[in-house]
This record gives structure tokens, C-alpha cells and sequence, in this order.
């Protein structure tokens, strides 16, 4: 499935330009012109990605960002703009942005960093207030890094890439350095304690975690 991309630039010839790239580079983009569409589109559908110009009509990309982020959207978001003072670049992030482009810049800036940041997202997976990185075995509970036993981190790795799927106790068992049904039950206590993982106990057959 393509990653979508919801783009707002009102300047015709630049907007046109990165629509063009992105979608050449494989992403589903959707471009709009002002703030009010901005608006209908974010709350009409889904997206990957937001690329917000600032200085844009009906409602500016502070305005935007700051009222998605009030609506609990948290969608990686991106500014390219002609603001380029410390004053515009700190207000970007303080309302929610997760990089901030000055213009003028070469388009194919624009996709590195596009590309970096989903190769970045796919690393880490979240599941409720735990975010795991599947790289550095990094966890963090309510973004602060956590330290985890070896069984216990196992245990986690297991579950979150496995999110709906009911796991098998002989699987869940395998982690284990002294397998038994008594140990699984103790270790996935623990697990719920540390993560606060509503961890369904399906009799006889093994555990599960609902998607959210």
C-alpha cells in the first residue's frame, strides 16, 4: 500500500512540482491550496505524512498543525516555508512539527528527508504507551527509555509484532530459559505490569493482544 501524503502549498508551480516528484517516487499525494481544505481533507481521511506550507490562505500551517495535534493526530508533520527566522522555525516545533524546511530547496531535499523519516517510523513499532525499536531493541514507556530483562524484552519483541494474533504458549515458552507454565504466567504478569498491556489469556492455547 502506498504511503499517502497530504500536501498544502499554495504556490502553483512549486506545489505542482512536489506533487510530481512524490508521486513519481511511489507516494499517494494529496495536494490542497489553503488551510480550510487542509482541514477537510486532514479529517476526511488518513494520512502518512503532512507537508504544510505556512503562509497559505483561510487558515495558516501553524493554525493547522495546532489544531490537529489539540485533535490528538499525531501524523509525522513537515513545514516547508519562507519563514525563515528562529522565531517561525521555534513556533513550528512547538506546535507539533517534525521538521522544518526553509525555502528556497531542492525538491530532491524534500524526498531524502520524506524517505528517512518513513524508513525511521517502520523501526520503531507502538503499541498503547510502549514504542519499540526494532533495531537498537530500544523501549520506551511514555517516551522514556525503559531497561528490560532479556526474557521479559523477548517477550515484548514477540507480542508487539504480533498484534491481534492469538501466540501459542510453546512459542512464548521457547523464550524462556526454564520453560514452564507456571514461569509463562509470572513473565506475562510481569509484561503487563511494566507495559500496561491488556494481554488476553485464550485458555488452553496461548495469549493475545487486541489491535487498539
Amino acid at each position: 500500500m502506498k504511503m499517502k501524503i497530504l500536501l498544502m502549498e499554495d504556490d502553483m508551480v512549486l506545489g505542482e512540482t512536489i506533487e510530481e516528484m512524490l508521486c513519481g517516487a511511489g507516494y499517494d499525494v494529496t495536494w490542497v491550496k489553503n488551510g480550510e481544505e487542509g482541514a477537510i481533507a486532514s479529517y476526511d481521511d488518513k494520512y502518512d505524512l503532512y507537508i504544510f506550507d505556512i503562509n497559505v490562505p483561510l487558515m495558516n500551517g501553524f493554525e493547522l498543525l495546532e489544531s490537529l495535534r489539540e485533535a490528538q493526530d499525531e501524523t509525522m508533520a513537515i513545514f516547508i516555508s519562507a519563514l525563515t527566522d528562529m522565531v517561525a522555525m521555534t513556533k513550528g516545533f512547538e506546535v507539533g512539527a517534525d521538521d522544518y524546511i526553509k525555502k528556497p530547496f531542492y525538491p530532491q531535499e524534500l524526498l531524502l528527508k520524506i524517505d528517512a523519516k518513513f524508513k525511521s517510523k517502520k523501526r520503531t513499532l507502538t503499541h498503547g504507551d510502549i514504542k519499540f525499536n526494532q533495531i537498537s531493541k530500544e523501549v520506551k514507556f511514555l517516551d522514556k527509555v525503559i531497561s528490560l530483562g532479556a526474557v521479559t524484552l523477548s517477550l515484548l519483541e514477540l507480542f508487539i509484532n504480533n498484534i491481534g494474533r492469538t501466540i501459542l504458549k510453546e512459542e512464548l515458552m521457547d523464550l524462556m530459559e526454564h520453560p514452564s507454565e507456571m514461569g509463562l504466567r509470572v513473565a506475562i504478569n510481569k509484561l503487563k505490569h511494566i507495559t500496561k498491556w491488556e494481554i488476553l489469556n485464550i485458555r488452553g492455547v496461548g495469549y493475545r493482544i487486541d489491535k487498539s
